[in-house]
């Protein structure tokens, strides 16, 4: 990968061994940084399975089709670092020109700050004691760092007021007022409300009104047609809302700060907020995270909507692919049309859909090819995986089968230490996550 951009050096100069989920088992202390020298290939015996990879040339094309994207429209990009939890995946994006890295937690702040992210926006509302401490302790210590929360209370405002009252940040928090939609979860139900909440927070000593903020994804369901007409609405209230604070002069003296824009609409946020014109500045941050990894569900099939709807001269920058692998091995063949995998709940996604089998590398073959068509899991348990396998295919004990998944962020968390390879499968390097 190119240069870093963060301090990476704590993670890659710590120690690793057989210890450590998808490691060789008896493997001796070595750098982190030394895991690409070692001369393993993924495939061939090297480590253990089940085994979650990252192709870099994938990851490295994802990111460039982001920025090259938005570049399109002057939107900023802010990628939700929940996906990951990779600061080394941070820093890959942000060398590809991200504004910054979103967070949901303070913990999430915590490691970005730790590793020289100087602008984080929290995307989520801070409301216990040790959560604002700590931010705003962080933004007393370093002059160089930004950091933002959303509100959508008074309430919210006064905790967050009565903590900066009790600090002395170098800069002000900033917050974004959060528009939310019925039924749905935190943010203001009516611009009333969120006129009412911005008033507070204007007035808030420590703290600075920065822009408005709202989650389209919400409205997700199965009628794409349906969704765009409804993610479009609400991105007219996010901004009839702006301009509502705007012209009651509450945003602090900044350019305004317009943030939406999940895994699956971000290319309507940002056609959309991009329009929206102010008595000053405006930037406007997206904050997909599943674009680095794409995946081999979910976001294969949101993305097709996404293809549809962007300008036709912008298809000249390509297109996502899957950069996440699992790869487990055939450990038993119980009964006719069933194979058991040494791959569970432990290891892959299981939130939206089950891994998505899609390459097959029987034992001894030089290449991996492609399943046959009907090969599904039809379930799992914590360390087992149920291929159905159709007739005429017959996988043996020790053969390799890949899996995508839908939904990378809940594959990342079960893994401290995730394998980089390049397309060969030559394990390169590795990323640690830090959830």
């Amino acid at each position: 990968m190119q240069a870093s951009v963060l301090a990476l050096d704590p993670i890659l100069d710590s120690p690793v061994d057989g210890a450590s989920k998808g490691l060789p088992p008896g493997l001796k202390p070595i750098p982190f940084r030394s895991i690409g020298d070692q001369g393993w290939n993924a495939l061939s015996g090297d480590l253990p399975f089940p085994q979650a990879l990252l192709k870099r040339s994938v990851l490295e094309r994802n990111a460039r089709w982001m920025r090259d994207i938005l570049a399109e429209t002057g939107v900023a990009l802010a990628p939700h670092g929940k996906t990951t939890m990779s600061p080394q995946l941070f820093d890959l994006q942000l060398a590809n020109g991200s504004w910054g890295i979103t967070v949901a937690t303070a913990q999430q702040f915590e490691v970005c700050r730790r590793f020289g992210v100087k602008r984080i926006l929290i995307a989520n509302q801070l409301v216990d004691a040790a959560a604002m401490r700590s931010i705003l302790a962080a933004l007393a210590a370093d002059p160089a760092l930004e950091a933002f929360c959303l509100v959508d209370s008074v309430a919210g405002v006064r905790r967050l007021a009565e903590a900066a009252r009790a600090t002395t940040p170098q800069r002000p928090l900033g917050l974004l007022v959060e528009l939310g939609m019925a039924g749905g979860r935190t943010g203001c139900r009516t611009a009333a409300d969120a006129l009412e909440v911005a008033r507070a927070a204007a007035d808030a000593p420590g703290l600075a009104l920065r822009g408005v903020e709202g989650y389209e994804g919400l409205v997700v369901t199965k009628d794409a047609a349906a969704d765009e007409i409804a993610v479009s609405g609400f991105l007219d209230q996010l901004a009839a809302l702006a301009a509502e604070i705007d012209g009651a002069g509450l945003f602090a003296n900044t350019p305004v700060l317009l943030s939406a824009g999940g895994s699956a609409y971000y290319d309507i946020v940002a056609r959309r907020l991009a329009e929206v014109r102010l008595s000053r500045p405006v930037q406007v941050v997206v904050r997909s995270g599943c674009y680095l990894t794409h995946d081999s569900g979910q976001y294969t099939r949101l993305f097709e909507h996404v293809i549809r709807r962007i300008p036709a001269d912008w298809r000249r920058h390509g297109d996502l692919a899957p950069a996440l692998e699992v790869w487990s091995m055939v450990q038993s063949r119980p009964e006719p049309g069933l194979a058991l995998l040494t791959m569970g709940k432990r290891d892959v996604s299981y939130d939206i859909e089950l891994p998505i089998p899609t390459l097959w590398r029987p034992a001894g073959a030089a290449a991996p090819q492609p399943v046959p068509a009907g090969a599904v899991l039809s379930a799992m348990n914590d360390q087992h995986a149920y291929l159905k396998l159709p007739e005429g295919f017959d996988p043996q004990v020790g053969d390799l089968v890949c899996c995508g998944i839908s939904h990378p962020c809940t594959t990342f968390d079960k893994w401290q230490v995730m394998m980089v390879v390049e397309d060969d499968y030559r394990v390169s390097g590795a990323i640690r996550t830090f959830f």
